[in-house]
Parts: C-alpha cells; structure tokens; sequence
C-alpha cells in the first residue's frame, strides 16, 4: 500500500496522484507540485489515503508544499498575463494570415512556459508564429493543437438540458460515446438532439448505458411473442429504466403492462442474471 493525494490542475481537469510527505491535506486545499512542465499549482481533489501500488505508476513524484496566499496572488497574476498573451497571439496569427483558431493561452506557474491552445482543419505551419511569439514574451513558447471536444471544455457553455456543461464542470476525463448507445435508450438519431455544442454526440449519453444494457439483457425484445397467463402476447413496449413491459393481447382492447418480477413470477422470464 502507498499513501497518496490526488490533485487537479483546472476545475474539471483529470486527478494526478502525489505523495503527500507528512503534510495531511483536504479537498479545502491548494498545494505546489512539480510536473513534466514545471512547478504547477493546484487544489486537493482527493485528501490523504492509502491505494495498492498497482492503481498508481510509481514512482510518484512529492508534494512540494502546502499553497499560501501569496502563491495565490502569482495565480492571478498569471492568468491577467494570460489574457494579454491570447490578445498578441490573436494579432499575430492574422498578420501571418494562418487558418487557426486560438482558444484559451496559460502561463506554468512558475511562469517558464507560456502553452497556447488553437483549434484548426488541419495542420499549420506555425514555426514563424512561434518564433514571433518567443520574441515578445521571451520564454518558452508552445503552440498546442486541441481538438473541439476539449476546446468546449475550455471555453464551457450551456447545454440542451439548462445546465452548464458536464465537460467543464466535473467530467475529469472523456469517455468514449457511440451512436448504438443512442439506439440502445430509444432517442432520436436527429444528430441536432443527440449532439453537444462541441457537434460530437454528448457525454451524458453515457451515464445510462450501463442500465440500458442490462435491462436489454433481462427484458424480452420489442415485437417478441411471449406467453402469460392470459394467454400468447406480442410485446409492443418497454420501460427500460423501470423495467416495465407492455403486451398486447388478442382478446384485450388495450395493451396490459407487466413488471420484470411479474414475468418472472410467471415463470415467462428466467431469473438468472435478472433484478
């Protein structure tokens, strides 16, 4: 077992793990940590804690120190050098007349680096820009293509539902979504309905799926003929999520629903693997 904290570096950015030495810190706190990029600060998401060695990749790198205000400050000082830095790169990527679309600069905390990121068709040739940009800000200098799902959750927005978007809420990382999972939970295809600001189909269709497929699994199919006791029954609808199944009869004027547990209790359904 190894002792660990976890840390975000933006509000819904991914959770690194760090060894956290003696300090004993909660999600209320914000710690300097040194990265591939240099010192970087940033707040606790996951407080002290103990996790197999095989759920991490050691070595893990310490905790430098605890943040203080005066850490904070240099914060926002980098971010108001941010915002002047993206209004000189958007002046330069004009002059040189390049098919690109800037979306969010950032200084490192220990202002080394100072990371651009754009938007783009395809790929530019920006190595004239850069040269441009190293003479005006005089440090180092990269230009980092991203693609319009993470460009959404730079820029946020709100969703079809009214809410703020998941991606720049709280979604730590992107899961892979498919079309089939649009077909699984009987939603329209219209990709206008099923599609987030970024135009790819939207993360939250994922959160269901795992009940979908499994009420798929215990449910008969839509169009099945199956048997009660009232009789022989086509299945004309489902409540996947409720796990409710209408059947039509013959002899019945209006389709009768049944629970899963009733089919079950009627021996219409198996109870292997069902709820």
């Amino acid at each position: 077992m190894v002792e660990v904290v976890g840390v975000r570096f933006k509000q819904a950015g991914k959770v690194y793990f760090f060894a956290p030495g003696n300090l004993k810190l909660t999600t209320s706190d914000y710690v300097i940590v040194e990265t591939v990029r240099g010192i970087e600060f940033a707040k606790v998401a996951i407080s002290n804690r103990t996790v197999d060695e095989e759920d991490v990749v050691l070595p893990l790198k310490q905790v430098i120190r605890e943040a203080d205000e005066k850490d904070k400050l240099t914060v926002q000082e980098n971010k108001v050098q941010a915002q002047e830095a993206y209004d000189t790169c958007e002046k330069k990527i004009k002059e040189h007349k390049l098919d690109m679309n800037l979306v969010e600069v950032e200084y490192t905390f220990d202002r080394n680096k100072v990371i651009f990121y754009f938007t783009a068709d395809g790929r530019v040739d920006f190595r004239n820009l850069v040269k441009d940009l190293a003479s005006v800000f005089r440090t180092r200098i990269e230009l980092r293509q991203i693609g319009v799902r993470d460009e959404a959750k730079m820029l946020g927005g709100i969703g079809p539902c009214g809410r703020m978007l998941c991606c720049s809420t709280f979604l730590g990382d992107f899961e892979p979504v498919s079309i089939k999972m649009a077909k699984d939970q009987n939603l329209s295809l219209n990709p206008a309905k099923i599609s987030g600001l970024c135009g790819r189909l939207m993360c939250c269709l994922k959160y269901e799926n795992d009940d979908y497929e499994e009420a798929k699994r215990v449910l008969p199919d839509l169009g099945e003929r199956i048997s009660t006791s009232l009789g022989d029954g086509k299945v004309v609808g489902l409540n996947m999520l409720e796990r409710v199944v209408q059947i039509e009869f013959k002899d019945q004027e209006n389709a009768l629903e049944y629970s899963l547990q009733e089919l079950i209790d009627e021996g219409v359904l198996e109870t292997n693997g069902a709820e």
